[in-house]
């Protein structure tokens, strides 16, 4: 029986954003996992790859916001608008409107099930928006008031995690296409790699929900789980 999965973790960090997935190390489907990037490409079109947010990120500071904004799909350009709405109501009152945050939420749990089958991490087809699915994305709302000096600065603040995190994910790149051939080949997912790439995807994941505004706890420089 497969149970609830947390990337193996020595030292929990406590962070309200966290990434749970039910492993699927052996017996995956290779015929889906061949054509993975075809079939994902309805999701990619909607709520974007990986890596999405960071190139939003850069193509705004070098004049190319609609590309940008375009990596991170139908939904991911919504997103950014709304983070920019919510970054002028957090500063000037303290709160994220409840709807926009209900929105934002919406797309990165959306998005996080994506990326996780994308990156062959699960076989199932992921569904359109929320539903049953082996991967879940906690991201609590928050219940005080917004800290207004670090949504101001927000956008400097996370520079250390984006310069880190694309190195990062260059490994993640080269670790699941290594992890595409041991599939093809053996019918399996190398565990060591698989346990990497859960951990950058929650790392990833914590760094978008700051981005997008949803919290304001800083991310941690890891790929581990939340206590």
């Amino acid at each position: 029986m497969e149970t609830t999965y947390n990337a193996a973790s020595t030292a929990p960090v406590a962070h309200p954003v966290d990434v749970s997935i039910t492993p699927q190390y052996a017996r995956r489907n290779r015929l889906t996992c061949a054509f993975r990037p075809i079939l994902a490409l309805p999701h990619l079109v909607l709520v974007g790859g990986p890596l999405a947010l960071f190139v939003t990120w850069a193509g705004s500071h070098e004049g190319g916001a609609p590309e940008g904004s375009a990596a991170g799909g139908v939904l991911g350009a919504v997103a950014i608008v709304v983070a920019i709405i919510a970054w002028f109501a957090i500063v000037f009152t303290g709160v994220f409107p409840r709807g926009l945050w209900k929105l934002s939420a919406f797309y990165m749990r959306w998005r996080v099930s994506a990326i996780a089958y994308v990156a062959l991490l699960r076989d199932e087809y992921p569904p359109f928006g929320e539903g049953a699915y082996p991967v879940q994305l906690t991201v609590p709302p928050s219940t005080v008031l917004r800290n207004r000096v670090s949504v101001a600065f927000r956008l400097i603040l996370v520079i250390p995690h984006v310069v880190v995190l694309w190195f990062v994910n260059v490994a993640w790149l080269a670790t699941t296409i290594i992890a595409w051939f041991a599939i093809l080949i053996t019918g399996e997912y190398p565990r060591v790699l698989y346990d990497f790439a859960v951990g950058v995807l929650r790392w990833n994941s914590r760094v978008e929900t700051y981005m997008l505004l949803l919290r304001d706890e800083y991310p941690p420089f890891t790929l581990e789980a939340s206590t």
